[in-house]
């Protein structure tokens, strides 16, 4: 029999790991609450056409797509047809569906679905599970989980400012220092128009998007295999080398794109989010730098880009996502603006560990064992420990009659705090012996006592 084994690029969670992530969750999840977002959850898997061609030629190779029910057919004909599907052609034949890629394109067509019942502007949160046919890595996995807030129905750059707010108060509270990394698809659009004409689009966002991964030469090389001439390549090398300050950047991008309507566009909706943040985000954790080179080499974006990077680690994005004008156009209903962010729990996670960022108290599971000293003991026990469990004290007792090394370990490995034991002089007075298992300190207690004992 062969050793058992997981997919590559797929990971089980010990205890300790899901509490830690749980930590993440949930603090997202209540920052997402305190803006004012709501929960929605959607199926793992869509339909196929729902998820094609939305993520460009690249995203749509990482897609997993799902054989259709009952294909046993070994036929000439029907290996044919799946040769066709390994090559990246659809067959409806043989693959309807597949596993969601992120989360937004399934929120579009959810959205697309229900507008006529939603509130607008709605707002939506969602942490979830996606899939990718990816090159697993060090914080790039096959199943990760995404925690996304996005805002349809609006086409105000307030939700662009208060989804830059989310990012630093998560971070703030996670206790890691970042750089929330923004730019506009407008201004990549104008580059576009001067740089080769604006059906370049795609080539030039796509080839700016691998700039950290291959640097300026491969870029330049990969731009020139695209179909652009020297000329064009000199303007987006000018482009891509634009640094200094947020102003001093912004001053040398409206002198090469400025000109341009879609540029000039672009650059103010920057400077509306850099100077309503100013003051907000300053004294926080977090850092907002204007990064024209940032792409987001995703088909749907519109507008204001976002990509957050964490300072002191070597880790890509943790965190990224924009302005969305027509999304729901693609499923039939047009003119609901939307924007949204997502944050990688996976990649949050690593830096984390990292830095040693997690509370110590993050990983406790149980709190107090109660020892198994006999059958009556243990029913006393266990009416005790019933009522911790009424005050939210984590409980457990010891699950047969054993000696109290044996007992002792088991508390140990657990990592559990308090031990507390009752035996038959115990049980006669009303009381308990309650043990300190990190500092080895002991003291008899009255076992009414023990329900307002702060276990810390």
């Amino acid at each position: 029999m062969a050793k058992p084994s997981l997919p590559q690029g797929t990971r089980d969670f010990s205890a300790e790991v899901v509490r830690k992530r749980n930590y993440i969750f949930n603090t997202i999840r209540n920052v997402f609450e305190l803006y004012g977002f709501q929960p929605l959850e959607t199926p793992a898997m869509e339909n196929l056409d729902t998820l094609m061609g939305k993520y460009g030629d690249e995203g749509d190779k990482l897609i997993f797509k799902i054989l259709n029910n009952g294909l046993a057919d070994k036929s000439e004909k029907a290996r044919a047809e799946f040769e066709k599907v390994l090559e990246g052609r659809n067959n409806a034949a043989i693959t309807e569906r597949a596993l969601r890629y992120d989360l937004t394109i399934p929120f579009a067509r959810y959205v697309a679905m229900n507008h006529g019942q939603l509130t607008m502007p709605f707002k939506r949160y969602q942490i979830q599970p996606v899939w990718r046919a990816d090159r697993p890595q060090r914080g790039r996995y096959r199943e990760f989980y995404q925690c996304d807030a996005d805002v349809v129905g609006s086409k105000s750059l307030l939700n662009e400012v208060e989804l830059t707010n989310i990012y630093a108060t998560v971070f703030e509270k996670l206790g890691i220092d970042v750089e929330i990394r923004i730019n506009s698809r407008k201004i990549l659009a104008a580059l576009a128009e001067i740089a080769g004409g604006a059906d370049k689009m795609m080539d030039i966002t796509i080839a700016i998007d691998k700039l950290d991964k291959i640097g300026l030469e491969k870029v330049k090389e990969e731009l020139t295999q695209r179909g652009l001439d020297e000329t064009h390549i000199n303007t987006i090398e000018r482009y891509l080398s634009i640094e200094g300050s947020n102003k001093e950047k912004l001053i040398q991008l409206e002198d090469l794109v400025g000109s341009m309507s879609l540029g000039k566009q672009g650059i103010e909706e920057v400077k509306y989010i850099l100077n309503y943040n100013q003051s907000e985000i300053s004294n926080q954790q977090s850092e907002i730098i204007t990064d024209f080179t940032l792409a987001r080499g995703l088909n749907y974006y519109t507008g204001i880009i976002f990509e957050i990077k964490a300072k002191g680690v070597q880790m890509g994005s943790i965190g990224g996502g924009g302005r969305y004008d027509d999304l729901t156009g693609t499923f039939g209903v047009p003119n609901i603006p939307g924007v949204g962010i997502s944050f990688g729990v996976d990649r949050i996670y690593d830096v984390m560990e990292e830095l040693k960022l997690f509370p110590q108290n993050v990983e406790i599971g149980t709190q107090v064992l109660f020892f198994n000293l006999g059958e009556a003991e243990s029913k006393a026990a266990f009416g005790l420990m019933q009522q911790l469990r009424a005050n939210n004290i984590r409980s457990e007792i010891y699950h047969e009659q054993a000696k109290f090394d044996k007992q002792f370990k088991y508390a140990e490995k657990k990592a559990i705090g308090y031990a507390v034991i009752i035996g038959t002089q115990e049980m006669e007075e009303g009381t308990c012996t309650l043990k300190n298992l990190k500092t080895g300190e002991q003291s008899i207690l009255q076992q009414t006592a023990l329900l307002t004992y702060s276990f810390e």
